[in-house]
């Protein structure tokens, strides 16, 4: 027993950056944003119901300044626990996604009991032997896909336990694996077509068709998405090539003890018939959940219960028992309780910002800053006053409701199509959203992955520079279209 808890201990330590952790970052971005409370003037625009985006959106050239609600020491200690739900209304706000979180690790605690996954990665990999590489291309399509059709986010935190296994069974590194998931989802935000969470209801909001700029937003989408995948292939080649490159090189050794359970050597292996059996309802889940989000109007709540159902019919067909499938779950939820954790917190920087009043405040400066400008002057500060917004207000449909219906009449006055100043907000958007440490699928992904915040801006930073020129060089010739 004692040398049990030494390893663990040793690989905990071998996790562990110099960095803060995800959860000190989030307070220390709670207590500034209380702190700009105390600076920023309160202000708000008056807010009438827009039947189209279903929501109340801001009128224009309404603003006024309200009398301050700076945000002190008690605001700070309670905004962790209003992310969740508000204390007052007692009306949800990110306890349905912490709640999904518990609900999936729970399913795969009672998966991986069963034995399917490690012994379905060690034969995905005799197969895939030689040809890996092309694993990151097609599964980044794929996310890519889900992220401009239907605004893929909080979803994606169900492949990482998934994926990373793989990717580092096939010579790459954890950062490779996170790096396929988040950038492949997010790349597609970025160039969203008809994802409802952003390009309809921003449309909606800017009252145009969201087919208008439809062209300019696909160039975004696949010439992002083969930037992205050649960045990342790359990076996993030279990674392959010689470990010791690997931006998490230190904790190598310790995330191919946690992801691999020890299963260096792939040898001969063979899928008895009950891991096939869970292996296919395992995909099943998650073919299901795909189903319903897209189509059915799924949210977390019934994403939750349908891995529920999962993970009992997968303790039956393994026949685990009760005692073991209950222990599985409960050990699973415990697994991803810190990500959970991290929903709340991130969400907790929101909600002090909407107490203290000051995101209209910032948004009517924006608004002022945009008035009297060039073509190209406009719609460049619009990208980068929206990639601003984007680190306070992350949600891609809230940033919408919140700037569209200011900011899209101001084009009408720099003739500027309305389309292109919704291509700049979810471009902004997106882009930030590799990155955001308010973003709780930032956060989520990487400590699902082990891979500390100050390491994945390490590896992303080049490939954000290249995003930008790239995104800032379409929407310029946008322009002129």
């Amino acid at each position: 027993m004692a040398e049990e808890s030494a390893s663990a201990q040793n690989l905990e330590q071998d996790l562990t950056s110099r960095f803060p952790t995800a959860y000190t970052i989030l307070l220390l971005l709670i207590v500034l944003i209380a702190a700009l409370t105390w600076i920023i003037p309160a202000g708000k625009y008056e807010r009438v119901m827009n039947e189209e985006v279903g929501r109340e959106v801001a009128v224009p050239g309404t603003y006024q300044v309200v009398e301050s609600s700076p945000q002190g020491f008690m605001d700070v200690l309670l905004a962790p626990t209003a992310g969740f739900y508000d204390p007052d209304s007692y009306v949800a706000n990110a306890v349905d996604v912490a709640l999904f979180i518990l609900f999936l690790g729970g399913f795969l605690g009672v998966v991986n009991a069963t034995g399917s996954i490690d012994t379905g990665i060690r034969s995905a990999m005799q197969r895939l032997e030689g040809r890996e590489i092309w694993m990151i291309p097609i599964l980044m399509t794929l996310f890519a896909l889900g992220g401009t059709t239907y605004g893929m986010a909080e979803e994606t935190l169900a492949f990482y336990v998934i994926l990373i296994p793989i990717i580092i069974a096939a010579g790459y590194d954890a950062v490779t694996g996170v790096a396929v998931i988040l950038i492949g989802s997010g790349i597609g935000v970025l160039g969203s077509t008809i994802n409802p969470f952003a390009t309809v209801i921003a449309s909606n909001a800017a009252h145009i068709p969201f087919t208008d700029g439809l062209l300019l937003r696909l160039v975004l989408l696949i010439g992002g998405l083969v930037i992205c995948a050649v960045y990342v292939m790359r990076y996993a080649k030279r990674v392959k090539a010689d470990p010791s490159r690997s931006v998490v090189a230190k904790q190598r050794n310790a995330h191919r003890t946690l992801f691999l359970q020890g299963h260096d050597d792939l040898g001969d292996v063979k899928l008895s018939l009950t891991q096939k059996l869970v292996l296919v309802i395992f995909a099943l889940t998650f073919v299901v959940m795909i189903w319903g989000v897209s189509s059915q109007d799924w949210w977390m709540d019934k994403m939750g219960a349908l891995f529920l159902a999962a993970a009992i019919v997968v303790g039956v067909v393994a026949r685990l028992g009760e005692k073991r499938l209950a222990g599985s779950f409960v050990d699973g939820a415990r697994d991803l309780l810190g990500v959970a954790l991290v929903v709340g917190l991130a969400r907790g920087i929101v909600v002090i910002m909407e107490q203290g009043m000051i995101a209209d405040t910032i948004l009517h400066s924006a608004e002022m800053r945009l008035s009297n400008m060039s073509e190209l002057g406009f719609i460049n500060l619009m990208f980068w006053i929206e990639t601003g917004m984007s680190f306070l207000v992350p949600s891609s449909s809230g940033l919408a409701v919140l700037s569209m219906p200011i900011l899209a009449p101001l084009a009408d006055f720099a003739n500027v199509s309305r389309d292109l100043v919704v291509t700049a907000y979810q471009s902004a958007n997106g882009l930030v959203n590799l990155i955001n440490p308010t973003f709780a699928v930032v956060i989520g992904g990487l400590a699902i992955g082990r891979v500390s915040y100050d390491r994945w801006l390490v590896f992303i930073w080049p490939l954000m520079a290249i995003l930008t020129l790239f995104i800032t060089l379409v929407i310029s010739i946008g322009v002129f279209l």
